[in-house]
């Protein structure tokens, strides 16, 4: 039996996000930022630079109200996060300034892996791999 091309490419690709948010993890750990995990980069590259609520982060992820306050509770205690009171019971979640310098030292390492990446693929070939994955993307929305 022949194995499913769309199970290879949800496998391929999970690896491929793994892989690049173990290193990103690592490489900023070596930079200094501890605590940094794959999880926690993923739930901060969730977040607006500006004012976040839980209940968006929630939506956005597809994760717990509770989950979410959870994990932000851990970012603030690490200094990457701060929460402000807002309307009713309502926080609103805020990037420290320790939290800012985080993710543009993140954008300069996913820069970097860029630069990596089209020199040992190629520039065209990555380009190409990159509109075919929007492409696939574009068909399965449509396939709703």
């Amino acid at each position: 039996m022949v194995e499913s091309q769309s199970l290879q490419l949800v496998q391929a690709t999970a690896r491929v996000n793994d892989q690049v948010a173990k290193l990103l993890a690592m490489k900023l750990q070596e930079k200094g930022y501890s605590g940094i995990t794959p999880s926690l980069l993923g739930f901060l590259g969730a977040l607006e630079c500006g004012v976040n609520y839980g209940s968006e982060i929630a939506r956005n992820l597809g994760v717990s109200r509770q989950m979410v306050a959870k994990t932000a509770k851990e970012l603030c205690h690490a200094g990457y996060l701060q929460q402000e009171d807002d309307i009713g019971r309502q926080k609103r979640i805020l990037f420290t300034a320790k939290g800012e310098q985080l993710m543009s030292q993140a954008r300069a390492l996913l820069s970097e892996l860029d630069s990596y990446l089209a020199e040992g693929l190629g520039k065209n070939k990555l380009n190409k791999l990159l509109n075919n994955l929007a492409k696939v993307n574009q068909a399965l929305e449509a396939h709703h």
